[in-house]
């Protein structure tokens, strides 16, 4: 038996989808087509490699292709059949969104939770695989296979059973942090659903993850400049967050915490609202915000809430003490060097901040966020030669 070269698949991957284009196929179903047949490469080629990879991944891809536009095809005309009938009368107090209802029936109970999470924002999120990898901090192949499983899992099972509400939430979760640095109808859209979705099920957390995201989608007319480059929170004109927004996601949040239920998402949204509270960046109560970060420790144990934790630390006890806590956490979790440079530059240490926001640059998974860290970089190199 032969293993697969994954180098080979990564060099044809761009080849194969250019050819797709070229017949027809738009950028993303050629993604997925051609993602679909390198999953179908790795449990075929150990046992049976073609003579012509490239050919053969062009083959299987355009197959997949057209098997999934005629999915496509078929299910608008289910679509279309049913619109043109009328519509049953609907039961006092059960309207819920055809879209909320996908969420819930795509996060199927036969599937683990990060399997259905994936599955969801691919199938009715509309993300790429890759966003989603980069969301769950694993490579896109991996995502892909995972993906890929759970397709299979749910093929031969009528999607009658909801899956539950915390994996609808960290979906909607997923979508609105993917629409909020991209898409604004993107996030637009998740707050819809999860506006919705808390008047439904009346859930603590569903309140808590649309507190959170009401209160982020306040700051976001600030968070860039004109030239599209990102503007820290410090840096960010306050008079431009939308305060109606703050002042709805604040009472949303109060009245979620008052049901004593605390979860990650009412964690994270009372952290968002001390900082939209402060006026200045300079009257940000970050010792109270680190007591958050203590709580959202200890609910999910997230590494990311720990670096976030750390950067909190160095605000509140000085540089140092940050430092010491980020200390503790791998180095190669993402946005650990940006965390790293930022408190070593407060810390008097331009040499290792400049080399550090350099490393960050580098490993950014977005071009704002590149160009940002470069910028830094750039500015204590300019600094030191000066």
């Amino acid at each position: 038996m032969t293993t697969v070269d994954e180098t080979l698949l990564r060099t044809l991957t761009p080849a194969v989808i250019a050819v797709l284009g070229r017949r027809g196929a738009d950028f993303a179903a050629a993604e997925d087509a051609v993602q679909d047949a390198l999953i179908e490469a790795v449990r075929v080629w150990p046992h049976d490699r073609p003579r012509d990879p490239q050919g053969w991944l062009i083959t299987v891809a355009w197959r997949k292709f057209l098997d999934a536009a005629r999915a496509d095809t078929s299910r608008r005309q289910r679509e279309e059949l049913a619109r043109a009938e009328p519509p049953p009368p609907p039961e006092p107090g059960t309207a819920v969104d055809d879209t909320l209802q996908l969420y819930f029936l795509c996060a199927h109970p036969s599937l683990t939770p990060a399997s259905a999470v994936a599955l969801t924002l691919r199938a009715v999120g509309g993300l790429t695989t890759r966003q989603i990898a980069q969301a769950y901090l694993v490579p896109e192949a991996t995502m892909a296979q995972r993906i890929s499983r759970a397709k299979r899992t749910v093929s031969g099972i009528r999607l009658n059973q909801p899956g539950d509400l915390t994996t609808v939430l960290r979906v909607l979760y997923l979508v609105f942090n993917e629409g909020y640095s991209g898409n604004v109808d993107l996030a637009a859209e998740a707050i819809r659903l999860t506006r919705q979705l808390a008047v439904m099920t009346k859930h603590e957390e569903a309140a808590g993850l649309l507190a959170l995201m009401l209160l982020h989608h306040a700051r976001r007319p600030a968070r860039t400049r004109p030239d599209c480059s990102l503007v820290p929170l410090a840096e960010q004109d306050r008079g431009r967050w939308d305060t109606r927004l703050i002042a709805e996601g604040v009472d949303v949040l109060q009245a979620a915490l008052a049901r004593d239920r605390l979860g990650e998402f009412q964690a994270q949204a009372a952290i968002a609202a001390l900082h939209a509270d402060s006026r200045t960046a300079e009257e940000t109560d970050w010792v109270q915000i680190v007591e958050w970060y203590d709580e959202l420790v200890r609910l999910t144990g997230s590494p990311v809430a720990r670096l976030n934790r750390a950067v909190a630390v160095g605000e509140a006890d000085g540089p140092r003490a940050g430092l010491a806590a980020l200390a503790d956490l791998d180095p190669t979790l993402p946005r650990h060097p940006a965390a790293a440079a930022y408190l070593h530059e407060r810390a008097g240490d331009p040499v290792t901040a400049a080399r550090l926001y350099a490393d960050a640059a580098r490993a950014a998974s977005n071009l704002p966020e590149r160009d940002h860290l470069t910028r830094q970089a750039a500015r204590l190199n300019a600094q030191l030669r000066g």
